[in-house]
């Protein structure tokens, strides 16, 4: 039976008037001798496609899911599986990603939970095998459970923390099971609600030492992908230990576990950081620490987590400009951690929510190669730094000199004379791109 009742969706350009085509995504056009589904690594996440009833704060679900019977069986599960792999089929997407509640029940006791999941796992890796589809990336959900109300790895209990133990050590296991890339930790629970009853610095060191037995199972099992960080600043804790790029990195440093994980970072969560995408993905090339990204926006004007679809286009240019100055992602890919919006709800939303997707961020990767190709704002950048290239500046740069060094220059020199920063006509080359 077909659920989405579209043929596979194709590429028929700018002039298309078609809203089930791609009108700028085409998956084998060249961009700088690599193709289009190859920069953009294209993902679909299960929780979102398969799982997600279209609730808000305000209401319950509306999602229309004619495949789901709504009980929380494995027959169940294993029905989505086909559902979810026309959806891949027919939107062109070549990759996934789940949570292991998503995809499989969580039952009455651990033991019947990964029995379950083993059930579930086996008919994707059949899938896969069929279709060439790759699963991304895995991870377990260790916020959703009561049990995991104040967090998992940095819960106050120790029952709670070694449970959550056992639910990563089997969602790893199912993700190498499954050929998966990499493997992702977001710390939906890992914070906390006040600092009064709160022993920050223990919760922090239990973080670490759970991450550190993560690396030693996952070597043990030969499992070779990286471990992914998701930042996020709130949102249900009150402040999340993994809050943005910086913090994270902080954390991976202070640990001794930079060599083990980069990070995934999500656009909606960069935007209740207070930053732009922009700023977090620079923080992670500046420490080549850029592993995935999950494709999203947030509404500026509602405090929560939206997950929308993006659709905007100095967005999305701004995402592959960091992407193509990386030298482009590996392992990781753009997922679509993204909802169809609560009146969106006939599944054939779907199709028309990841089209659009991908189609900006189709034209966000040919701006951002334009501008490179063009070079006028790599140079600008450049040239304002020029004064760093010889003289004292390159002596600054190479560590040569010191303050008393700096202070005898100055005192022999005139007074400086500063170029403009000339933001707005940076800001005219952009629009001319665009």
């Amino acid at each position: 039976m077909q659920y989405f009742d579209c043929d596979k969706i194709q590429f028929e350009g700018q002039g298309s008037k078609n809203p089930l085509a791609f009108k700028h995504y085409n998956p084998e056009e060249l961009i700088d001798g690599k193709s289009m589904k190859d920069h953009l690594r294209f993902a679909a996440p299960y929780w979102h496609v398969m799982r997600n009833e279209l609730a808000d704060p305000f209401g319950g679900g509306t999602a229309v899911t004619p495949w789901d019977d709504g009980s929380n069986t494995v027959e169940n599960a294993l029905n989505r599986v086909d559902v979810f792999f026309e959806f891949l089929d027919k939107i062109g997407i070549d990759f996934y990603c789940w949570h292991d509640r998503d995809i499989a029940p969580e039952l009455d006791n651990l033991a019947a939970s990964n029995a379950a999941l083993d059930q579930v796992v086996a008919k994707l890796k059949q899938k896969q095998q069929e279709t060439g589809v790759q699963l991304l990336w895995g991870t377990a959900c260790l916020f959703s459970h009561p049990r995991y109300s104040q967090g998992g790895a940095t819960s106050p209990n120790a029952q709670v923390y070694a449970y959550a133990a056992a639910q990563v050590k089997k969602a790893l296991e199912c993700t190498h099971e499954l050929d998966g890339l990499g493997y992702t930790f977001w710390g939906g629970r890992e914070g906390y609600s006040t600092l009064l009853n709160t022993d920050m610095k223990r919760e922090l060191d239990h973080l670490a030492a759970f991450l550190h037995m993560a690396v030693d199972h996952a070597k043990k099992i030969g499992f070779n992908g990286p471990f992914y960080i998701e930042p996020k600043p709130r949102e249900p804790s009150t402040h999340q230990y993994d809050s943005d790029s910086a913090a994270c990195l902080n954390f991976l440093r202070e640990y001794g576990l930079m060599d083990h994980f980069k990070l995934n970072i999500e656009t909606n969560h960069a935007t209740l950081a207070g930053h732009t995408m922009e700023h977090e993905l620079t923080v992670c090339n500046n420490a080549n620490m850029l592993g995935s990204i999950d494709a999203n926006r947030g509404d500026e004007l509602i405090g929560w987590d939206t997950d929308q679809f993006p659709t905007d286009i100095y967005l999305t240019t701004q995402v592959m400009l960091c992407v193509l100055e990386m030298g482009g992602l590996t392992t990781g890919g753009l997922n679509f951690d993204a909802k169809r919006r609560r009146e969106s709800h006939d599944p054939m939303d779907l199709m028309h929510a990841h089209i659009g997707g991908m189609d900006t961020f189709a034209r966000g990767l040919k701006i951002a190669h334009n501008i490179r190709k063009d070079g006028r704002m790599s140079e600008f950048v450049q040239a304002r730094y020029s004064t760093f290239d010889k003289d004292i500046g390159a002596k600054i740069e190479a560590g040569e000199v010191g303050f008393e060094e700096l202070e005898k220059y100055a005192l022999s020199n005139s007074e400086p004379t500063l170029g403009s920063g000339r933001q707005e006509m940076m800001e005219n080359l952009l629009n001319e791109f665009i």
